[in-house]
């Protein structure tokens, strides 16, 4: 396996623009002749496929939900980054792009970034364009705030819903097309496999989860954008529907993998009460603009947080990191959390939570201002607690939230499997080891309406394609793998739940390969999940059958990829022997117990090949190379 990244070369401020008048076109006529899937309708997969059926390429979309308004893009809360420098405060667009290559703690590929950048002044008019209600200052211009990692104002936001709001933009570009008979819409569909037939994608076999039917679907190109893998973790800010079964079925027909173990903790989570959840929740990192996070000076300070006066309260993050206070990073404000934690100063029954407090905000702005901005994440917070945050401080701890490793893309977004693109948060390529806040819904948009249409059009122009229907011996392969698979797990008849494996598996990977991991723990997990595995296919009991609703029969497939998975992002961890972003090796940390990078052995971006279920994976690596932003030590203080 080859890791070709088909940078261009040139300026890295002209990369793009030149690239895409290097690239070949498709005449408007002849883009009628290409066919292209795009599985998954969040930001990236909705918007992908609302531009390429918006130039004239048939385009089949698929989506497991009942409509493409509940990818869980709609979660997103706190905003858009985007360098529009409309606060006049210092920002620009290579800002955006050295903020973001240094908050993934310089493991991410120049060149990518900047371009997400550049394009990301495009997205907000885009957006607007289509009716997207930011927030507006009093005069009638864009409103910004601040996120972790910048010491600018750049994120565009409505209120506490952004991505529900920019989702909804793009899902009536979406749907404008589906009336025009531009995309044929397939939801409650799930990807089963990839089907690749001469060394390309051209297919996919995905399982009706309505009636079970088996149904293999053809096209020129693939394109995956089914977000990302955090749910192994079992409790995490994801939907519960989150899964990596897509992107694992293409790792397994030869595409890489890359930074599996580059797994966010976003640190504004509301803290786990007991093994009864089924997920976490999310407080949108743009509280802490306005919020001051502290835990009691004393070890043991039950007293409630207005007993604890001013002198005896610990402001960790101001304290420790003076020039970004609450707004540093995520990987670097959930250590922090930890740490104060397992001192023994958390608050809350558990111990594990610290104070989002925002009485000094209500006293300077008002309680109205502040129910102006974060109004809906207020009252979430409150139907979840029964605790009002204007009167007493929220209670967070960080958790599982997204996932910088994914399918290794090069420039123009295809993995190593020719015609399979790979968008959003299912590849690696924008956020190194730790993502800004953000930053997501910028990727996601650049990917889908601003970058795709132009590679996949150089794709189809430098190729030619044989004519190849469903009934190719490689489809029916697929679908008789597909369908011995369900046979399978439903014939186990074992004692054990789906659900309860799941969890075994969450903790594994959460004590093991969470926020602290370390080569003990790491070889533990490696030996932990593979025995897990083999008892999965030996008990676990999937109720019901295939030809009908079945959402036994659905986890118990996405439970099965996880189990695989887990693996992968443990042997990853284990072989990266650095500290960098939000994978920290206790035995790699400097004397101040912050996050220590080894440049010399590990600049560069891991790539695991598939070589059989029997068999290790083969590692293999792209050197990263910074002419632009010089390599250092990452410091917030």
């Amino acid at each position: 396996m080859e890791l070709k990244s088909n940078v261009p070369p040139g300026p890295i401020e002209t990369k793009w623009t030149k690239h895409k008048f290097d690239m070949k076109l498709i005449n408007p006529a002849n883009k009628r002749k290409y066919s292209v899937i795009v599985v998954g309708t969040g930001l990236a997969g909705g918007s992908a496929a609302a531009s390429l059926a918006e130039l004239g390429y048939q385009v089949s979309c698929f989506c497991y939900q009942d409509s493409p308004r509940r990818a869980h893009s709609i979660a997103a809360q706190g905003g858009i980054n985007a360098a529009k420098n409309y606060q006049n405060d210092g920002d620009s667009i290579y800002r955006l792009f050295y903020d973001t290559v240094k908050g993934g703690d310089f493991r991410a590929r120049e060149a990518n970034v900047y371009r997400l950048a550049e394009v990301s002044v495009n997205i907000i008019d885009q957006c607007v364009a289509q009716g997207v209600p930011f927030a507006r200052e009093y005069g009638g211009l864009l409103a910004n705030r601040s996120f972790g990692g910048a010491q600018v104002s750049r994120t565009f936001y409505a209120r506490g819903q952004t991505g529900q709001q920019l989702l909804l933009g793009a899902y009536q570009a979406l749907q404008r097309q589906v009336g025009l008979g531009a995309i044929k819409m397939y939801p409650r569909h799930e990807m089963q496999e990839l089907v690749v037939i001469d060394g390309r994608a051209r297919g996919i076999v995905t399982r009706d989860m309505e009636t079970g039917a088996i149904e293999s679907h053809v096209a020129d190109a693939v394109i995956l954008a089914t977000g990302g893998y955090g749910t192994a973790f079992y409790l995490a800010t994801y939907a519960k529907g989150c899964n990596t079964t897509a992107i694992w079925r293409a790792y397994k027909k030869g595409a890489a993998f890359a930074n599996p173990c580059f797994t966010q903790i976003h640190p504004t989570c509301i803290p786990v009460t007991g093994d009864h959840q089924s997920k976490l929740t999310l407080m949108s990192e743009s509280l802490r603009n306005d919020g001051r996070i502290w835990v009691p000076k004393k070890k043991g300070d039950h007293r409630a947080p207005a007993d604890i006066p001013e002198d005896e309260r610990d402001y960790y993050l101001e304290r420790k990191y003076p020039s970004f206070g609450n707004l540093s990073p995520r990987d670097i404000s959930s250590r922090a959390a930890k740490e104060v934690c397992d001192e023994g100063r958390g608050v809350g029954k558990t111990g594990l939570g610290v104070y989002l407090d925002f009485a000094d905000a209500i006293g300077r702005l008002g309680k109205e201002t502040i129910g102006e901005r974060y109004g809906n994440l207020f009252e979430m917070y409150e139907r979840i607690t029964d605790e009002d945050p204007y009167k007493v401080p929220m209670r967070i701890y960080p958790a599982i939230h997204y996932t910088m490793g994914g399918l290794w893309v090069d420039y123009h977004l295809m993995s190593t499997i020719p015609g399979c693109f790979v968008l959003g948060e299912a590849n690696f390529s924008d956020h190194g080891a730790n993502r800004l806040g953000a930053s997501a819904l910028m990727q996601g948009l650049a990917d889908g309406y601003f970058v795709i249409p132009y590679t996949l059009g150089n794709y189809f122009g430098s190729n030619k394609f044989d004519k190849i229907g469903t009934d190719h011996s490689a489809f029916k392969t697929s679908e008789a793998w597909v369908t011995d698979r369900m046979k399978t797990l439903l014939s186990i008849k074992g004692t054990r739940t789906v659900d309860d494996f799941h969890r075994e598996l969450g903790k594994i990977l959460w004590n093991d390969c969470g926020m602290a991991r370390n080569d003990a723990s790491l070889k533990h997990a490696l030996q932990a999940i593979p025995e897990l595995r083999e008892r999965f296919w030996k008990d676990v009991r999937v109720l019901g059958e295939n030809a009908t609703v079945n959402q036994s029969l659905e986890k118990a497939g996405r439970v099965a990829d996880f189990l695989e998975l887990g693996e992968l992002i443990c042997r990853d961890a284990l072989e990266r022997r650095e500290s960098c972003g939000a994978h920290f090796r206790t035995e790699y940390q400097a004397p101040d117990g912050e996050a220590q990078r080894n440049d010399q052995d590990f600049c560069h971006v891991a790539a695991w090949e598939y070589t059989g279920d029997n068999s290790p994976p083969i590692r293999h690596i792209e050197p990263l190379e910074f002419e632009n932003v010089h390599l250092q030590t990452r410091s917030y203080k």
